[in-house]
């Protein structure tokens, strides 16, 4: 079942995010991802007030009042470069997709990003945007079976 945010499950939502945390950090053959003392409260929060800011959502998928998974969308702001290099179409951008690690698979991330892509389209957004971690393969072709393609790539080189 998906709902939309209630805060009775904040705790849970806070165990995702650092459920998520963890993966990225298991995944960074470089070491740079790290969780701070205070990552949870800190992601959250900052996650929270950038829905609020930004006309965003939280939808929840609940099993047997147990969060399992969860998407966290915003409309994005427009800085003066994107005024002066792009259309600036309305834009929606996910900024957090979980499912608990021990039932990926099952359909669950794809019910939710279709929830939010109802959303976005609801308030006329254009496109939808999406940050992945360059070593979550198993994300990004997730993402790519969902219908959507790299537009942006950031290379980086240690030195």
């Amino acid at each position: 079942m998906i709902i939309e945010y209630d805060s009775k499950y904040d705790e849970q939502i806070k165990d995702l995010l650092v459920e998520l945390q963890n993966y990225l950090i298991d995944i960074d053959d470089w070491h740079t991802q790290v969780m701070l003392p205070k990552y949870r409260e800190n992601i959250f929060k900052m996650d929270m007030n950038k829905v609020r800011k930004q006309n965003g959502k939280i939808y929840l998928s609940l099993e047997n009042n147990i969060v399992i998974g969860l998407v966290i969308g915003i409309v994005e702001e427009k800085d003066e470069i994107d005024k002066i290099t792009n259309d600036c179409a309305k834009t929606g951008s996910i900024l957090e997709l979980i499912v608990k690690n021990n039932i990926r698979g099952n359909g669950i991330g794809k019910s939710l990003l279709e929830k939010m892509e109802e959303y976005f389209k609801s308030i006329n957004c254009k496109r939808i945007n999406i940050e992945v971690f360059g070593p979550n393969v198993k994300g990004l072709n997730f993402y790519e079976k969902n219908s959507y393609v790299i537009r942006d790539i950031i290379v980086s080189k240690r030195i």
